[in-house]
């Protein structure tokens, strides 16, 4: 792996970082509307992939 490869973050850092609670992005994850990935159990996410969601205006919806 890279020393520039970014890490996944959780759901409840992303709920963080960008402000909101995290049954906010639970609800987000069910509509199919923010950049999540599923591994095993637990939502992932990249935060450059969150970032460009944001600048897109999908995240307005």
């Amino acid at each position: 792996m890279g020393a520039d490869a970014e890490k996944w973050s959780s759901l409840e850092e992303v709920a963080e970082y960008i402000g909101v609670n995290k049954d906010t992005v639970r609800n987000w994850i069910k509509k199919e509307a923010v950049p999540a990935h599923r591994i095993g159990k637990l939502w992932k996410f990249k935060l450059s992939e969150i970032d460009e969601w944001i600048k897109s205006g999908k995240s307005a919806l």
